[in-house]
């Protein structure tokens, strides 16, 4: 049976955690959406959003932020696109949200009742199954990645990872940081002032 999600939100937490990320041995689910709408071809700058929502609630950055601000940085750049804090044509913001959920499925049991057979003089046993229910309580990261239309200020992109929270080393963490930013990138298309998508294996050599 699917399992049913129960989740509640719950915010205001710093920095995810570490952000998380280590969903399974394939690492966070990815999910990414485009603006149909949106000209590519007339981007060819970028700067950070101000004030990263991530920062907004607490006033400061933190080595996760400051780590998060060198991958975007890196991957911006390798496809092309110029910083420029004065008059940027994208401007890219990022946050995390940690959610509890609870996974509730069923389990396929078998058991045995026993009946006195008088043919065999002897008893019989007799199998039954049933499905029993098991509850799964976890929190679940999301960290986003966002890019803006700076003239607009309009949403042209948006990147997800997403995945369980777990106990990690601080390098562990950070590796995990590097590894969501790079997949969450890898679903981002486009080059520096190109409106043509480009396959995922050609974006970053």
């Amino acid at each position: 049976m699917k399992p049913r999600d129960v989740f509640s939100w719950r915010g205001g937490l710093l920095l995810l955690f570490a952000a998380l990320l280590s969903a399974c041995a394939t690492g966070p689910r990815i999910r990414s959406e485009t603006d149909p709408e949106a000209d590519f071809s007339r981007y060819r700058s970028w700067a950070f959003y101000e004030p990263i929502a991530m920062e907004e609630n607490t006033g400061y950055s933190t080595w996760i932020t400051d780590r998060i601000r060198a991958n975007v940085r890196r991957e911006m750049e390798a496809r092309g696109f110029r910083y420029d804090a004065k008059s940027p044509d994208l401007k890219v913001n990022f946050q995390g949200i940690l959610q509890d959920r609870t996974d509730i499925y069923n389990v396929p049991m078998v058991d045995y009742q026993y009946f006195y057979n008088y043919r065999a003089r002897r008893y019989v046993a007799v199998p039954y199954w049933y499905d029993e229910a098991h509850v799964s309580n976890y929190t679940e990261g999301t960290l986003t990645i966002d890019l803006v239309d700076a003239q607009r200020n309009r949403l042209v992109w948006t990147g997800d990872a997403i995945g369980r929270v777990t106990r990690r080393s601080p390098q562990e963490r950070l590796q995990d940081v590097d590894r969501a930013i790079f997949e969450i990138f890898q679903r981002f298309p486009f080059q520096a002032g190109s409106n043509v998508p480009v396959a995922p294996a050609a974006q970053v050599k």
